[in-house]
């Protein structure tokens, strides 16, 4: 199994933290992981995002660039466990991209591999696993949005 994880891009200050949104920076490194997402054509079936406005902002323009609906899951908003996103992979397959926040995506990717990472800002982690119950599993790669841009601006394959 197949599993891409996406931290949310830059957000702002707002009087709530449900209430964040993306700041003009964070737009920018939305559009910029999208095109290097479709660049690399990593097979992404399905997209689900927590349903807070600045991990949605971040998710869009990726569920756009694929041509893919975009879902959202309160399993996936801040304050929520590793196991509640682990949770809505069962029976879906390799494809599916996460697009949340922190510390649930590094505590995914710990629950998966036994390791530790820190997910920053608009960094796009792949996890490859035959369960996510166990520590079996490893991280491919992270890349942050900066790599993403650079490859987004190369010509399609």
């Amino acid at each position: 199994m197949i599993v891409y994880l996406l931290r949310h891009a830059e957000a702002g200050e707002a009087p709530r933290d449900e209430a964040r949104e993306l700041t003009g920076h964070g737009r920018a490194q939305a559009a910029a992981v999208a095109a290097g997402i479709r660049w690399l054509d990593l097979g992404i079936t399905a997209i689900i995002s927590s349903p807070l406005p600045r991990a949605r902002q971040t998710a869009q323009p990726v569920a756009d660039a694929l041509d893919l609906a975009l879902e959202t899951a309160d399993g996936l908003a801040t304050g929520q466990r590793p196991a509640h996103g682990i949770a809505l992979l069962v029976g879906r397959g390799d494809g599916l991209l996460l697009v949340g926040h922190e510390p649930q995506l590094s505590g995914i990717i710990s629950t998966a591999t036994g390791g530790r990472v820190h997910m920053r800002k608009a960094m796009l982690a792949a996890l490859e696993c035959a369960s996510l119950e166990a520590p079996d599993g490893a991280l491919a790669w992270l890349l942050a949005w900066r790599h993403l841009e650079r490859l987004g601006r190369k010509k399609e394959r």
